[in-house]
């Protein structure tokens, strides 16, 4: 310890050898003693802790109590033979010192993938470490700024490193859809000076260029877990016109990632130039999937109903097919967007909707066209016992059918207050329904009610697992089925024009949606056996048979593309009893693993494969309407390891587009008519930079719920065409 300070000079100082630092000790017999002596010994203690030359407890025992009013005292300990070379690098704090390895050479481990490496010393340093940061995925780059500036500001002596803070501005400025040049602003910039005289702000380039920079580092990432997982990736992609007619592909990857959760990651959103025929799109994606080292792992690709989609899927999977990256010839390839098909449906339904309908579509506007009708409309309430003003009155959109649904149910609870506002408002007679029509409407929305909660399932962005799609089709067949035999002629009539459309593309159930049902252990084959025995009991077998059928032939391709063999569940249960031998015996653990392996063995023997055993297997017992499948597969990986990773790729397949939707809605925010400038490049580093940083954050749909409550309706995902062209680029060719 006596090393780390300098003996004191004739002023009474003792100053810190590493820091410089100066206390007002005194030295007697190998003690100080000074009323100052506490700066001393939690400078002591912080240098300590920092540098890693001793533990806290070595720190502590150097304090001792005085008596009376003696001051503390500070034992100073003899020079130590060798001192070590004090550890200050802030990149320490992520990671864990092991020491000297077999061959002498220090060891570090990543405190987040805890990966091993050569590290410390003079031959080795913090070079190699420094750079894995950078590419580690479970270490988030934004958390590394945030922990050095908390741990410096614990230790009282925050030191700003303009990298660090460059980086985590460039987050701010992508996760907050904050202009470039907002840097530019006066007021703000005299703002982060008072804050920090010594902070230097960058320029509007600069931050451009920092946002490339955070871009192409997670862009790194990314690429690394999707060529470094196992199972196949399913893509989506749609097009979308910006506000400067720009068009933009944004092509989407959904995949279960090694933890076994769902993911769905934006990997392009870039220019696209006319001509946008399916030759062109597939081109285009193909080149994509190329470039992201993908192209040779896709399973699925889900595309509106667009007749340029239809040429792009056949162009797409024959270049695929060609170099062996499909499976089952790309039987399985082309999933059609639900989402899409049922606002078809219903649309078709809503055209003979009645007079009912467009009475309270044109009250609801005649209130809202002005603040003084509102206010009376309100005091209508005051009249009528237990009604309130609870729920805004909303408007419907004609391209979103799910908020002609919201405007109805909003409107049925008032009913009573829109017939005693008829008798205060001559003008608003022409628009209140009668009583039949009220009763016509509530049917209408009774009957509406089953489409809006599966449009709801289906456009969420923390969408479900594909098991639960089948069910909501097969819901959707019986209601259309019911409304046939209804005693209202104009639900009659609506089922008749919603079904026609649902025969169209639904007549026979997608094979895909029923394998996700499948692959649900609650569900399997029974549940198709009861489904398709509701809807047609003479074809229900034929049904169930050809899904079967189609399910084994694909885990056969999934079976001979797989290196599992009894040999290698035995290595599996092998390394099973490594990462558990800590907690169980290891001879225990052996024997276990053994009994495995020899249960497989016999299951072979036998003649079945992993998916007989799992069909004939009794269902799960569950009380919950909605549980983590993937979890259960998970849990079960190593009973059925070629099964679980074909249920990752199908669990996993989206059958809407709604995530690039949700892409165009996050483009109409960056590029709008105040930033009509912006370089297309420089869009799809902030929008995928967001996207890989917070994923699908819920703002959207509270905006959506939000202009449904003010009668503004859902964002179209069409920029404005009257752009006020604002620079953003400078250097826009």
């Amino acid at each position: 310890m006596e090393g780390m300070w300098l003996p004191t000079n004739n002023n009474g100082y003792m100053t810190c050898e590493s820091e410089s630092s100066k206390f007002p000790l005194e030295a007697k017999q190998g003690r100080v003693t000074s009323l100052g002596s506490t700066l001393a010994i939690q400078h002591l203690q912080i240098q300590t802790w920092l540098q890693g030359n001793m533990n806290y407890e070595t720190v502590s025992n150097l304090v001792t109590t005085g008596v009376g009013s003696e001051a503390a005292l500070v034992e100073v300990d003899e020079p130590s033979s060798k001192r070590l070379r004090p550890a200050t690098s802030d990149v320490w704090n992520f990671f864990k010192k092991l020491g000297p390895d077999k061959d002498g050479v220090e060891r570090a481990e990543c405190k987040g993938c805890k990966k091993v490496f050569k590290a410390g010393g003079k031959r080795y340093g913090t070079s190699t470490i420094k750079r894995h940061l950078d590419s580690c995925t479970q270490i988030k780059h934004e958390d590394i700024g945030q922990t050095i500036a908390e741990l410096q500001l614990k230790m009282g002596s925050l030191k700003i490193d303009s990298g660090v803070a460059r980086d985590m501005f460039a987050g701010y400025v992508v996760a907050g859809d904050k202009p470039f040049n907002m840097v530019d602003d006066r007021r703000f910039r005299n703002w982060v000076k008072y804050i920090s005289p010594t902070l230097k702000l960058p320029s509007r380039n600069t931050v451009k260029a920092d946002i490339v920079k955070v871009y192409k580092r997670e862009a790194a990432k990314l690429k690394k877990i999707l060529v470094s997982i196992p199972n196949r990736i399913c893509l989506t992609s749609d097009l979308w016109t910006s506000s400067t007619n720009e068009g933009f592909i944004c092509l989407t990857a959904h995949f279960v990632d090694e933890n076994w959760k769902l993911q769905s990651k934006i990997l392009n959103f870039c220019h696209m130039p006319p001509p946008h025929t399916g030759f062109e799109l597939s081109s285009k994606i193909f080149t994509l999937l190329t470039e992201w080292k993908v192209d040779k792992k896709i399973f699925s690709i889900t595309l509106d109903n667009a007749s340029s989609n239809d040429t792009c899927v056949e162009h797409l999977k024959s270049t695929l097919d060609v170099h062996g990256s499909l499976l089952c010839g790309g039987e399985f390839f082309h999933v059609r967007c639900s989402a899409h098909i049922l606002n078809l449906i219903v649309q078709d339904g809503m055209k003979i909707c009645g007079d009912a309908v467009s009475k309270i579509r044109e009250g609801i506007k005649f209130l809202r066209k002005s603040e003084s009708r509102m206010v009376k409309f309100k005091e209508c309430f005051e009249d009528i016992e237990e009604l309130e003003y609870t729920t805004a009155l909303c408007l419907d959109v004609p391209t979103r059918w799910n908020s002609l649904y919201a405007m109805l149910a909003s409107a049925i609870p008032y009913k009573k207050a829109f017939e005693m506002y008829k008798v205060k408002e001559a003008g608003f007679r022409e628009f209140c329904p009668s009583s039949d029509e009220w009763r016509r409407t509530e049917k209408i929305c009774d009957f509406l009610l089953p489409f809006y909660e599966t449009t709801k399932l289906m456009s969420g962005t923390s969408y479900p697992t594909s098991n639960l799609y089948f069910l909501q089709v097969w819901q959707i067949q019986l209601i259309l089925m019911n409304s046939l035999k209804n005693d209202e002629v104009l639900i009659r009539n609506m089922g008749e024009k919603m079904m026609i459309k649902f025969n169209k593309y639904w007549e026979e159930y997608s094979v895909v949606l029923a394998f996700g049902a499948v692959l649900d252990p609650r569900f399997k084959l029974n549940t198709l056996v009861h489904c398709y025995n509701e809807i047609d009991p003479i074809s229900a077998k034929d049904k169930v048979e050809l899904v079967k059928s189609k399910l084994y032939n694909l885990f056969e391709v999934y079976d001979q593309n797989s290196s599992t063999t009894v040999e290698s569940s035995s290595q599996l249960s092998s390394n099973f009893s490594q990462t558990t031998s800590s907690a169980i015996g290891t001879q225990l653990i052996k024997i276990v693993g053994d009994l495995m392996s020899r249960n497989q063995e016999a299951e072979v023997k036998s003649g079945k494969n992993q998916l007989d055993i799992y069909l004939s297997e009794a269902t799960l017992f569950c009380n919950d309407a909605i549980i983590d499948v993937l979890q259960w597969w998970k849990d079960n990986h190593h009973r059925f390891p070629t099964l679980s990773l074909m249920a990752r790729d199908l669990l996993s397949i989206p059958i809407t587009t709604v995530a690039s939707e949700y892409a165009f809605s996050m483009g109409f925010h960056v590029l709008n008519k105040y930033r009509s400038r912006l370089l297309s490049d420089n869009v799809e580093a902030v929008i995928c930079t967001r996207n890989w940083i917070r994923g699908y954050d819920d703002f959207e749909e509270d905006k959506d719920q939000e202009d449904i409550a003010k009668g503004e309706g859902y964002s179209s995902g069409v920029g404005s065409n009257d752009v006020i062209d604002l620079y953003e680029d400078e250097d826009k060719n």
